[in-house]
């Protein structure tokens, strides 16, 4: 919850901001892998912060925004191509959790 100054009134705008952050379960690199998601609130764009273990059980973390055609997209950084290739299976799980929220 942030509450925001109007110059023009005196007054104080209380601006509530729904946290989400959910899990799923997403066919990638022929297994299923469990992906967290998190809303990174308070950013000029809309991003997800995203995380998933690779098969020897590192943490990869990574961030996604959404592009100006409406879809999401993993911000370019190194990681396994597998994770690439799932991005449209991710952009799908956001935008059904976001339906929902």
């Amino acid at each position: 919850m942030v509450c925001k100054p109007n110059l023009q009134t005196g007054t104080m705008n209380l601006h509530i901001t729904k946290n989400i952050q959910f899990t799923k379960l997403v066919k990638a690199n022929y297994h299923l892998k469990e992906f967290n998601f998190r809303r990174i609130n308070g950013s000029l764009e809309e991003t997800f912060h995203v995380d998933v273990n690779d098969d020897r059980g590192n943490r990869l973390m990574f961030r996604m925004t959404r592009d100006q055609n409406g879809h999401w997209r993993i911000v370019q950084q190194p990681l396994p191509q597998w994770v690439y290739e799932a991005e449209n299976k991710l952009h799908e799980v956001i935008e059904e959790e976001l339906a929902i929220s």
